[in-house]
Parts: C-alpha cells; structure tokens; sequence
C-alpha cells in the first residue's frame, strides 16, 4: 500500500495555484496524498489530480479558542484515522494545530512558513501567544521551510524554531505556464497614449491598499493617460473602509476594479508593470508571475518582494507604507522609453529563470521527505 502524506493548508485556490506541482510530484513519488482544506471552488480541481479530499472548515482570520480547539482535534482525527507517514503544512492555523495534532499522534511533519503575518509582525500579546504557540507545534518538526531568511531569523530569535530549517525560493514559478509575453504598446486602439499599472491583492491594510489607492489618485491626476487595474477580494472586516474609496476611483477613471479572478495571466500580458506595496511577505508569488511574464514591477523594499527582482534592473523598490514613496516610483517608470521598460521585464525573466523555478522547491520537498519515508 502507498505511503501515506497529509497535506493541511488554509486555501484551496492557493494550493491549487501555487503547490499543485507539489501535489502531482508526490504522487509521482509514489505517495498517497490527502489534502484537507476549506472548499472555496478549487477542490475539483485538487480532485482531478488524483489527490483525495478531507472536507475542512475553519476560519482564516482571528482566534477564537473554541473553534481553535475544534481544528486542532480534528486534525487529530484526520491523523488517527488515516495514519499519514508524513503531515506537511502551509499557512499559520495548519502549521500550529496541525503541528500540535501531529506531536500528539507521533505523526512525522513538515511546517512551511509562507509568511509571518500580520499578527506576528506586530509586538503585543497576541504576538507573545502566537509564538508560544508556534514554539510548542514546531518543536519536533522534522523541517521547517522559509521563503526568506529574515522569516527564518525572526522565527530562531523568538525560539520557535531549534531543530532543521531551510530557506526555499518561496512557491517557485512554474516557467512553462508563465511564458514570457511581448510588451504591450503605450497606445490604444484609437492612438491615445494608455498606460496599465496591475496589483493583485486582497484589500486591506497590510497589502497597502491605502497607498496604492492613494498614488493612483495623485498619478492620474497628473498622467490621466494612466490607468490603474487592481484584481483582488475585500476581506469583509474591512469592506466598509475601502469599497466607497474603490468605487471614487472607478468614477474619475484612474481605477478599474475587477474583483477576484482567475484569469490573472490574461491582465498581466495587458499591463506595462505590476505595482505591489505589501507591508510584508514571504515570497511574493504575484511578483515571481509578473517578472516570468516578463513585466516590470514596482515594489515595497521588504524582504519577500525585494528577492524576486533586481532594483532598478528589473523593478523599482519603494518605501513600504508610504503613498508618495510609491509615486515617485511610478513617476519614474513613467518617465523611461518604452524601450527601457520592455528591458526590464525582459531582465525579470531571466532573474526568476536563475533563482525561482518551481522545480527547486519540489525537489526540496521530497529530499525531506524521502528522510521520514
């Protein structure tokens, strides 16, 4: 009978889009894989690989002990039931239940730090709980995986990590379904100059909504040539603040709101650079798409955006949380030929191709593995 790999994660969508090579590449290997995650529409998808689907329901955001306690024994469940050889977790609830799930059924496990989240990047006492937490799940962790290394050093400094660790290049891209596209011209159809900015991101205020919104405004002021597309759902806390924002925008011609969606490859082919002001990340797999796409991108200088591109080579880095730092930066992509910003994307093809085939994170998946089997 094949061995048996659990996999715990908080997104369908993001297992499918970003670790589905993962999943194919274990069965390849011969594992039996189990996938347990909230069903938001990719489970059918997950299915069709030949994975098998646990039904999961938990919620994403906030602590409430109750239902923390309900995760972490149903995670137990999972665990005695089917007696996996190997759990391997993504995401912050899966890697701290299913961690502790696993400590407590002996079961062998993988952590993968995809981030250190809002929570964890703020002093505080929930900072202060989560950490206990996390040092008590990874204690016998039989790796834990990082897509930086300042992740990595937060993370031994607070001593939640003494065992192995190793730095992965984040989800990897998959170069063969992100192509490098031709860059587009800087005129419509009619012969007017148009210029696309892209973001992908869920909005709220760690993402930088508020400065993106904010430099849209003052750009397309200045360069009503401009225009600013941004794909990406409202998490629902903070709908209220920047949905009127949003629609203010729609109205003046500077934004295009299209939600979410799962035909992002068709908007990066259409935009000149792809604009991402995230407070914080892991890997950005948006900006790892965008440069295999062969766009320029426009980025906070934070660990986790600035790895996926070359400043000023292959991108502009900006201040993170700062409207006018990232103006300037659109300002000055503005003002190169078109030639020069059809280079960059060009040398972003090539930065990703060297460092972020998604490959080299497979391969680094089942090297663990192959330890516990």
């Amino acid at each position: 009978m094949a061995s048996c790999v659990l996999i715990l994660s908080n997104s369908d969508s993001g297992l499918y889009d970003f670790r589905r090579e993962v999943l194919q590449a274990l069965q390849k290997e011969g594992w039996r894989v189990l996938v347990s995650v909230p069903d938001t529409g990719y489970v059918q998808r997950i299915r069709k690989l030949g994975c098998e689907y646990l039904p999961t329901s938990f919620e994403r955001r906030g602590m409430n002990p109750v239902k923390d306690l309900r995760l972490l024994l149903f995670y137990r469940r999972l665990m005695k039931r089917y007696r996996p050889e190997a759990v391997l977790t993504y995401t912050i609830k899966p890697n701290i239940y299913g961690g502790l799930a696993a400590r407590l059924t002996k079961t062998p496990y993988l952590a993968n730090i995809t981030g250190l989240g809002t929570t964890l990047e703020h002093e505080g006492t929930l900072q202060r709980l989560i950490v206990l937490l996390y040092r008590t799940a990874l204690k016998k962790a039989a790796c834990v995986f990082f897509q930086n290394k300042g992740n990595r050093d937060f993370m031994r400094t607070k001593g939640c990590v003494a065992g192995k660790s190793r730095v992965i290049p984040g989800s990897g891209v998959n170069l063969s379904q992100h192509r490098p596209e031709s860059y587009p011209p800087e005129t419509d159809p009619a012969g007017k100059r148009r210029v696309i900015f892209l973001s992908i991101l869920r909005l709220m205020k760690d993402k930088g909504i508020e400065e993106l919104l904010e430099a849209a405004r003052q750009i397309h002021e200045k360069h009503p040539e401009t225009v600013f597309r941004l794909l990406g759902a409202y998490e629902e806390e903070s709908r209220a603040r920047y949905e009127p924002l949003v629609k203010r925008l729609e109205e003046s011609g500077a934004l295009e709101y299209y939600g979410y969606r799962d035909d992002v490859p068709r908007f990066l082919t259409e935009c000149h650079a792809l604009i991402h002001p995230s407070y914080h990340e892991g890997m950005s797999n948006v900006l790892l798409e965008a440069a295999a796409t062969a766009r320029p991108v426009l980025a906070s200088a934070v660990e986790g955006c600035l790895d996926t591109f070359e400043d000023g080579a292959s991108g502009i880095s900006f201040a993170p949380g700062n409207a006018e730092s990232l103006a300037r930066a659109v300002e000055a992509f503005l003002s190169l030929p078109w030639e020069k910003k059809r280079e960059m994307g060009q040398k972003g093809r090539t930065h990703v191709e060297k460092r972020f085939d998604r490959r080299l994170v497979v391969q680094a998946y089942l090297e663990e593995l192959k330890k516990i089997k």
